[in-house]
């Protein structure tokens, strides 16, 4: 592909990526984010709307959220956004789903427009793990998926198997069943604090930190982060 064209296509890239983020936050009050009760206000709206067609709503957030992580957007307020919209349970499904499908469809595009950029950008850093993706290439991104992606932020972890040359049914599967851990806890924080602003007058930091919808997901989501600290240790720290 000549340069020119990539040029092209990143700077295109760009423009859709702020364009969705500009309507995205033309739709917030801005001057009230500091209200509580905007916050009780808007929740209203939203258990009203989604409440009316359920699974027009859940087709509108599968498709935003695809479009969202396929533009390299990152995961952690998605699954705050389907926890609030959804509660824990459908909300962790449908997260896992749509992003999943959005995490292939970005590795699909950067795998056949940039795969030359991707390798010179990672493959020497991470080139120590290749031989550990061909021994066992489900197994190893599954790990990849439960270690959080090894801190890489969440729109490279999606374009770095590349490196790897993943097969496209391994990669959506191990990212689907590697997300459901830490997403769960995600979306159970999102219900958690749906039903603090529904039932509090004013907001207390203390009173929501005490709630137990919010302090036993933290306390689990704590425990995830040692475990995916062993498996990183366990498996991917690779002497060369």
């Amino acid at each position: 592909m000549s340069k020119s064209l990539k040029l092209f296509l990143g700077i295109s890239y760009i423009v859709i990526l702020f364009l969705f983020l500009f309507l995205i936050f033309s739709f917030i009050e801005i001057e009230r984010l500091n209200d509580f009760s905007y916050y009780k206000e808007l929740q209203v709206i939203l258990d009203k709307t989604v409440s009316s067609n359920l699974f027009v709503n859940l087709l509108i957030f599968f498709l935003f959220c695809v479009i969202w992580v396929s533009l390299l957007g990152f995961g952690s307020p998605i699954l705050l956004i389907s926890g609030i919209l959804f509660g824990k349970w459908i909300g962790t499904f449908i997260s896992v789903l749509s992003i999943s499908t959005g995490a292939l469809i970005l590795y699909s595009i950067a795998n056949f427009f940039f795969k030359d950029l991707v390798e010179s950008l990672f493959q020497k850093r991470f080139s120590k793990y290749i031989h550990l993706f061909k021994k066992q290439e489900f197994n190893y991104f599954l790990a990849f998926r439960l270690a959080g992606g090894l801190g890489i932020p969440f729109g490279f972890q999606n374009i770095l198997p590349i490196i790897f040359n993943v097969n496209k049914f391994n990669y959506f599967f191990a990212s689907f069943l590697g997300f459901i851990p830490v997403f769960f806890i995600m979306n159970t924080l999102g219900a958690g604090l749906s039903e603090y602003i529904k039932q509090a007058e004013n907001f207390s930091f203390i009173n929501l930190m005490m709630s137990k919808e919010i302090y036993i997901p933290l306390i689990i989501f704590i425990i995830i982060l040692f475990i995916t600290g062993f498996i990183k240790r366990k498996i991917f720290d690779v002497k060369n």
